[in-house]
C-alpha cells in the first residue's frame, strides 16, 4: 500500500488508515459487523484492523467510512469498504482511493465481495462501473464453518447465501510491478 497524505475524491476528504485508528475501527466493525473477524471467498482474516487501507473524514475530521485492503500477486482486494452514513459520498471516495493504490502498486485489478441481501451494494457497485464476475453459491454457508456469527438473515429479510464477487479491472502501465509485502 503506498503511504499518501490525506487527499480529496469527490469533495470526500481520505487519508491512510494508522494504527492509532484500530480501536474506533474495531468498535465500528463490531457494531455493524458482530466482530473483527471477516470470511471472503473462504479465507478467515482473524483481525481486519491489521490491514491496510483508507478513512474518509467529514470536514470536522471525523470519520465516515473506510476500506481495508488486502494485495496478493498483482490482485488487490477489498475486504471491507463501510460508510458511516449513506449519501455523502465516503463510498465512492474510498474505492477511488483505494483503484488508485492498486493502480500504484501494479495491480491487474480490484475486487470484492458482497453478500446476495446487500441489494444496496448491488446498485452502488454497478453504477460506479464494477462488474459482477461471479456468484459463488452456498459460499456463506460455508463461511459460517468458520466465523459462525455470521447472521442467517440479512437486508430485507433476505437469507444470506451466497457470495457475489465483483471487479473493476485497471490498466496499469508496468504490469510486472508487485505491491509491497
Amino acid at each position: 500500500m503506498n503511504q499518501r497524505a490525506e487527499e480529496t475524491w469527490g469533495g470526500v476528504a481520505v487519508r491512510t488508515l494508522t494504527r492509532s485508528d484500530r480501536g474506533w475501527l474495531a468498535r465500528a466493525l463490531c457494531a455493524t459487523w458482530g466482530s473483527i473477524r471477516v470470511v471472503s471467498r473462504g479465507r478467515l482474516i482473524e483481525d481486519v484492523t491489521r490491514l491496510p487501507g483508507f478513512v474518509a473524514e467529514a470536514p470536522t475530521g471525523s470519520p465516515i467510512g473506510f476500506a481495508l485492503l488486502r494485495f496478493e500477486e498483482d490482485d488487490a482486494e477489498i475486504v471491507v469498504l463501510q460508510s458511516l452514513g449513506q449519501g455523502r459520498g465516503a463510498g465512492t471516495a474510498l474505492l477511488d482511493a483505494a483503484r488508485a493504490d492498486a493502480e500504484g502498486a501494479g495491480c491487474r485489478r480490484v475486487w470484492l465481495v458482497t453478500t446476495n441481501d446487500n441489494l444496496h451494494a448491488l446498485r452502488f457497485y454497478q453504477r460506479r462501473g464494477w462488474d459482477w464476475i461471479a456468484m459463488h453459491r452456498d459460499a456463506v454457508c460455508e463461511s459460517r464453518r468458520l466465523k459462525p456469527e455470521i447472521s442467517a438473515l440479512g437486508a430485507h429479510g433476505i437469507p444470506i447465501r451466497h457470495e457475489l464477487e465483483f471487479e473493476l479491472a485497471l490498466h496499469a502501465q508496468d504490469s510486472n510491478r508487485r505491491p509491497p509485502a
